[in-house]
């Protein structure tokens, strides 16, 4: 969260206002392909008119924007200064994907304790660049600029820290920077957005995917030897783009009951909602819910679609086995990506398991009935997703 800007008096007329900025911050001019102008438009002009923001929402949504725009001058121009980064191998990837709120964190964060894989941290998919030696990451003024965005963020929004904590230092989402070609969901979920997110649905996402490989690509070329392990919710929509830039990875898809998940996916938006807008919070809790509830529910037809056209690749895992029996999982998981399981390595995982950091802020809580819905209409949507997969939660 940076309150460090001032923000324009009308945002679609900032555009070149927004280009200075990053560049007499950071000394750099190049923004590379100018795919991403398009949606950047679209999403000053919403900016302008669907959100009713406070004045802090309105400085913190200018400065989010600029982050995101200084993330990608800083990729492309660590891409420059590293011209090899683009033979750096992603080799059989190891991707965590499924509806949000459905364990996909838990997951990936306890498979991170493997020292065998390397993931994209959270102030690297803030800034991009070959990921340097861990000794060296407070040395870094990136680092230390996510870091204090984090502690003000949570300062701002406590209860954010029980629903989904992240740190500086710590694996995280794709979608991260994926949201730098502009064109991405991440947009319609801090504030409201309607006419972006309608422009949005109808948009490819090829290039926010093609510029994604290359900062995975980038960021890890000083570990050309670790096996990619990657999460994001989001590539469940998108698995035809992640299977184009990296046709050879091993998909572990998470499932949970939808009238449980996207619940507590609005739950933690609306933490960030909260400080974006001062009014209507109702409505916008009830509208976000529909929104998620119908966006999911295409999201999972369209992974149908896609796997049926990469058998093998993808295995499932449902949130309430996995939390029961959390090492059978990883058994089952890495027999899928063809991996052994170390002594060591698991004494780490069976540690981490015991400790449950997830629950070291707090129990996240919340209800649908909050948010003007019935388990059974939030449910209705998916069709026949939840009985194949057996969903509805019950006493095991």
């Amino acid at each position: 969260m940076d309150l460090s800007y001032d923000p324009p008096e009308a945002f679609r007329h900032a555009i070149d206002q927004l280009h200075e900025v990053v560049a007499a911050e950071t000394g750099l001019t190049d923004f590379g392909p100018d795919d991403y102008l398009r949606g950047l438009k679209v999403l000053l002009q919403s900016m302008d008119y669907d959100p009713h923001f406070s004045e802090t929402g309105r400085r913190v949504a200018w400065g989010m924007v600029i982050g995101v725009l200084r993330g990608r001058a800083q990729a492309y121009a660590s891409m420059k200064a590293n011209p090899g980064f683009a033979a750096a191998p992603i080799l059989a990837p190891v991707v965590i994907t499924g509806v949000p709120r459905t364990g996909t964190t838990a997951l990936h964060r306890l498979l991170a304790v493997d020292p065998r894989f390397q993931g994209l941290q959270t102030w690297l998919l803030d800034s991009p660049m070959p990921r340097p030696p861990i000794e060296t990451w407070s040395e870094y003024p990136e680092f230390r600029k996510t870091v204090e965005q984090l502690e003000a963020q949570y300062a701002a929004a406590p209860d954010a820290k029980a629903a989904h904590y992240r740190a500086a230092e710590e694996v995280h989402e794709c979608c991260m920077v994926l949201r730098q070609s502009f064109v991405s969901n991440l947009w319609s979920c801090g504030w409201s957005a309607a006419t972006y997110d309608a422009w949005w649905q109808c948009q490819p996402e090829d290039a926010a995917y093609r510029h994604y490989a290359k900062c995975v690509q980038l960021i890890g070329m000083n570990d050309p030897d670790k096996r990619w392990l990657l999460k994001n919710p989001g590539h469940i929509e998108h698995l035809d783009l992640l299977f184009a830039v990296f046709p050879d990875s091993r998909v572990i898809q998470t499932h949970r009951d939808p009238a449980k998940a996207v619940p507590s996916l609005v739950s933690l938006l609306m933490n960030l909602n909260t400080i974006m807008e001062g009014d209507r919070p109702q409505q916008r809790a009830e509208n976000l819910l529909q929104r998620e509830v119908a966006k999911w529910a295409h999201a999972v037809r369209k992974a149908d679609c896609v796997r049926e056209k990469h058998p093998g690749q993808v295995l499932d895992v449902i949130h309430a086995d996995f939390h029961a029996r959390p090492m059978d999982t990883l058994e089952e998981i890495y027999g899928f990506i063809g991996m052994d399981i170390p002594e060591n390595t698991r004494a780490a995982l069976a540690q981490r398991i015991e400790e449950k950091p997830e629950l070291q802020h707090g129990v996240h809580r919340y209800s649908i009935a909050d948010f003007g819905m019935t388990e059974e209409e939030a449910r209705a949507p998916f069709g026949d997703y939840i009985e194949r997969y057996d969903l509805v939660e019950r006493k095991r």
